[in-house]
């Protein structure tokens, strides 16, 4: 599949997810909310999932569009220019969870199916771990 990321590239894109999902939680604790609005909020990303009810391609379309910084980045920024909170701490409770959906892999999808992404096959690296395994226990 074309625009699948591997290897050392791959490892890179999942740990900048991991950094994102550092910074976000230490300035939503910097920024003194409430760590109770941040665990019922985290997961809200995930709700794009139901686009997938009405075909493949509004699906990815959906997940796609809560899945992008762009608007986790502009609420941000939208919060801090007009000095609204909430909307400051919705776009860093949306960054978190997309530097933690980059961080275990779950990239931007494409229309082929859920399990292509950007960052390649969901599951992909435990399947190759697997048969990598599998492979030096039948050269014993």
């Amino acid at each position: 599949m074309s625009g699948e990321t591997k290897g050392a590239v791959r490892i890179v894109l999942r740990l900048e997810g991991l950094c994102v999902l550092i910074a976000a939680s230490v300035a939503y604790a910097k920024y003194g909310f409430s760590w109770g609005t941040f665990a019922l909020y985290f997961f809200m990303p995930d709700l794009s999932f139901c686009g997938y009810f009405a075909g493949s391609r509004v699906g990815v379309v959906c997940y796609n569009l809560a899945h992008s910084y762009i608007g986790a980045i502009v609420c941000i920024g939208a919060g801090l220019a007009f000095s609204t909170p909430m909307i400051f701490c919705a776009g860093i409770i949306w960054s978190a969870h997309i530097g933690f959906d980059r961080a275990l892999g779950f990239g931007l999808k494409y229309a082929n199916g859920f399990r292509f992404t950007h960052l390649g096959l969901i599951g992909s690296f435990f399947e190759n771990t697997s048969k990598t395994v599998g492979r030096q226990d039948t050269v014993r």
